[in-house]
Order: structure tokens, then C-alpha cells, then sequence
């Protein structure tokens, strides 16, 4: 092999091993973020508190308001799995909600809900029903808790095939009554490397 083409090749190699880095450190770094977050929701019984709480901290936008815009798209009837954890025994009973909540002008993340107008006040569903206030938002006065169902990491069944992360839960009141079924769709931008954006 010549002088020259050793060179070349060697070359060649400290710009594939510097991409591998690069790109290792990106991996690591979004896998970093991701973790956080992960701790920041599993420390909220809300999620509209929680992607607050990120959304100041990052710095995503200025104030850190959540608002929840339509989701579009034709109402999802409930499945039985639903009807159960809601202990309800119709889809009759039951109000849905799909929306993308933004902080600013970032979509953090998308979500269904089915809940029970029945044991919310007439107010909230008001609320629900004629603004983009976040769910969480609107029934906090209700002293809500969150009982976490599995989550994973990417899209479940009904998320974006984008989702970072996928978190269902079950809201109830303070005695277990349940009022709301929830599917989380985490989105990349929840956890971009700020720095990067354009």
C-alpha cells in the first residue's frame, strides 16, 4: 500500500469513528433526557403539572403554559378495557377528549381521554367543552391521583409512530372513584436537544 492511500484509509477511519462518537453521544445524551423526563412525570399525579414543570426547565418557552389544542380526527369509541377501568358500563357515559399540548409553540405531546362527565362539576365540563384548558388543569380542584397503567418506551397502540414514550394511567378521586382514562404519546420534540433546533 502507498504513503498516500495508508493516509487516505487512515483518514477515512477518524471520520467514520468520529461520526460513530458523535452519534453515540447523541444516543446517550437523548437517552439522558428521556430519563429525566421519565422522573419528572413519575413524580406528578398530573401531567399538565409535569410538562409544565419540564417546559420551564428546559426553557421551551416563556411563560411555560400548557394549552390544549384539538387533536382532530374522529372521536375513539371506547373498548371494553375502558368501559371496566371506568367502572361505567356504556360508551354513553362517557366524554372524549383528543388533544396536542403545547408549550409555545412545541407539541410535547398528544392524548386521548375518555372520562365521566358525571363526576366532574357542571364548570369543568363547561370548561372542557368550550376552551383549550388541559384536563389536568380543569379537574385539579378535584385532588385527583394518578394510577399509573404500563407505560413503554415508543408508540403504543393509538400514538404517533414518532412517540418517544407511551404512558397510560387511570385519574380518581380521593376515594378511588375513577373519572378519567388517559393515553399519553410523548413526542421528540419533549426531549430535543434545544441547543440543535433550528
Amino acid at each position: 500500500m502507498s504513503r498516500s492511500s495508508g493516509l487516505q484509509t487512515l483518514s477515512i477511519r477518524c471520520v467514520l469513528v468520529g461520526v460513530c462518537l458523535l452519534a453515540s453521544a447523541c444516543a446517550t445524551s437523548s437517552s439522558s433526557r428521556l430519563q429525566s423526563f421519565e422522573r419528572v412525570l413519575a413524580a406528578q399525579d398530573s401531567a399538565t403539572v409535569a410538562l409544565t414543570q419540564w417546559c420551564e426547565t428546559r426553557a421551551i418557552s416563556d411563560p411555560a403554559r400548557i394549552v390544549a389544542q384539538p387533536g382532530g380526527g374522529a372521536p375513539v369509541a371506547a373498548d371494553a378495557r375502558t368501559l371496566r377501568l371506568l367502572e361505567v358500563k356504556s360508551g354513553a357515559e362517557l366524554a372524549y377528549r383528543n388533544v396536542a399540548l403545547d408549550c409555545g409553540s412545541t407539541t410535547l405531546s398528544y392524548a386521548h381521554n375518555w372520562f365521566v362527565p358525571a363526576r366532574l362539576t357542571p364548570a369543568m365540563n363547561e370548561t372542557l367543552d368550550t376552551t383549550r384548558e388541559p384536563f389536568g388543569r380543569v379537574v385539579a380542584p378535584l385532588g385527583f391521583t394518578r394510577e399509573r397503567l404500563p407505560s413503554e418506551r415508543g408508540a403504543a397502540q393509538g400514538c404517533p409512530v414518532d412517540t418517544v414514550l407511551s404512558h397510560g394511567a387511570v385519574l380518581r378521586l380521593s376515594g378511588g372513584t375513577p373519572i378519567s382514562r388517559v393515553i399519553e404519546c410523548y413526542t421528540p420534540a419533549t426531549i430535543a436537544d434545544l441547543d440543535q433546533a433550528p
